[in-house]
């Protein structure tokens, strides 16, 4: 079989209907939009959430909390992830993601104090907590605030 003799599934496919083409077709005259009314129409019909003149259920509940559009997301890492590096490796944002550790960068990554670490690495990124920062000291590391 080559690729231009490729064919659907006999009776996998069905012609669409041919609506407004005459009463004998069952779908003729109105092509079963009804009688009259907005939605009968030519680009009839209401807006989404429209609830004919109730309140909408989007404006009826009530409005929560606060979103700051200057908040910052960071791709959190463990210190654990990091004992996969060798020795005196430089540990930066763009070799992580090479590694599968984080899978996007979003606003910086920031390196957490989970686990223990037992690699002598220079960690470079954006953030890191002081907890790990002495942890990666401890173990001979270096900490690098990009």
């Amino acid at each position: 079989m080559k690729l231009h003799e490729l064919r659907p599934a006999k009776g996998s496919t069905k012609k669409n209907k041919r609506k407004g083409r005459g009463t004998a077709t069952g779908q003729g005259k109105t092509a079963g939009r009804g009688q009259g009314g907005q939605k009968s129409r030519s680009g009839g019909g209401v807006r989404v959430g429209f609830e004919g003149g109730q309140m909408p259920l989007v404006r009826r509940l009530p409005k929560r909390g606060f979103h700051n559009k200057f908040s910052k997301e960071y791709a959190i890492v463990s210190l654990e992830d990091l004992n996969c590096f060798e020795d005196g490796t430089e540990v930066t944002p763009e070799l992580l993601i090479q590694e599968g550790i984080i899978k996007k960068q979003l606003d910086g990554v920031k390196v957490l104090a989970n686990g223990e670490l037992n690699k002598k690495l220079v960690v470079k990124v954006q953030k890191v907590s002081k907890s790990a920062a002495e942890k990666i000291e401890a173990a001979g590391g270096k900490v690098e605030v990009i």
